[in-house]
């Protein structure tokens, strides 16, 4: 997986380093063989479920000293489709003053009809006051498709959460995005690859 993201880092042309954040030497190795700088093993406070990325990319650009106005992207490795032709959108987005950019996708369906599903399995409209308007006069939605984060590294550095005002979105079709979170996703991702790398 993480040799997917290191390939089409390098193959778009835009990156003058590519670092990996990792805690464990097995990734660090593979990363490596792959073509990527190991620089640092990240810090165990750094390393758990629940640590948000802008704290992750904020101690890799302090421990890289990078220049505060460089351009630095988090590329996530459980993103096998992102391309090379989106994260220069996602770079041009913030060299024309974007605070972050992002790829983003549409909700597949109106998140205005979403259900509320009990414990009895019973389900209820979160907005029974939209029934009656059509799907098509809804507001359309749009979700972090979980593939890469470009911002200065003084942006990173100050920890400046990501959806604050000054994001742009660099708009991807749904059915290339696959965030790899759950066996059900790199079920997904097993299924869609052979299409997904051909086209």
């Amino acid at each position: 997986m993480i040799a997917w993201s290191i390939d089409v880092a390098r193959a778009s042309g835009l990156f003058d380093r590519i670092i990996v954040s990792t805690d464990d030497a097995g990734i660090a190795e593979v990363a490596r063989v792959e073509g990527a700088e190991v620089p640092f093993l990240r810090p165990a406070d750094l390393s758990g479920d629940f640590t948000p990325t802008t704290d992750v990319i904020a101690h890799a650009v302090k421990a890289i000293d990078a220049s505060m106005e460089t351009s630095v992207c988090c590329l996530y490795a459980t993103a096998p489709f992102v391309r090379a032709g989106d994260l220069a959108k996602g770079v041009a987005l913030l060299h024309a003053g974007a605070t972050y950019a992002m790829a983003v996708t549409r909700f597949a369906y109106p998140i205005q009809r979403a259900l509320r599903r009990g414990a009895d399995g019973g389900v209820s409209m979160m907005q029974p006051e939209l029934i009656q308007t059509r799907s098509q006069d809804l507001e359309e939605a749009w979700h972090d498709a979980g593939q890469f984060y470009w911002a200065r590294a003084a942006t990173w550095a100050a920890g400046t959460p990501v959806f604050e005002f000054g994001a742009r979105g660099v708009a991807l079709p749904s059915w290339r995005v696959v965030d790899i979170d759950t066996p059900e996703d790199w079920a997904r991702a097993e299924a869609l690859f052979p299409v997904i790398s051909a086209s």
